[in-house]
């Protein structure tokens, strides 16, 4: 009886249509935040420190296809502001010194015991 139960919601399931809301923001949308993020004061003060001029930049984005500027526009998003994962940075010296204190070639933690 259950074993019915449980086919029959799970047939009921897949043949009922069910509305799917996926879309893709558009892509004069995506080539406009990224436009946006290329004008910013600071973006464009590294880019000249890095020795690249920002008209050449915005010239090669406007040369993009549209799944390249929707994958910059995703990746711009998710960068970390610094530029840089401080914590990530952190994490890895605390680890390897971690590391160094158990296999015993430092001394920085009190509380790690060398192997030996």
């Amino acid at each position: 009886m259950f074993r019915r139960l449980i086919a029959s919601l799970l047939v009921a399931c897949i043949a009922l249509p069910l509305p799917a809301q996926a879309g893709m923001i558009a892509t004069d949308a995506e080539r406009e935040h990224v436009a946006l993020v290329l004008e910013r004061a600071d973006v464009q003060a590294r880019l000249v420190t890095l020795g690249v001029d920002p008209a050449a930049v915005r010239a090669r984005v406007a040369a993009l296809n549209d799944d390249e500027v929707a994958a910059l526009a995703a990746r711009i998003d998710t960068l970390p502001a610094g530029g840089a994962d401080i914590i990530g940075a952190l994490l890895l010296v605390f680890i390897v010194l971690l590391i160094t204190d158990i296999l015993g070639l430092t001394k920085v933690f009190p509380f790690t015991k060398p192997i030996r």
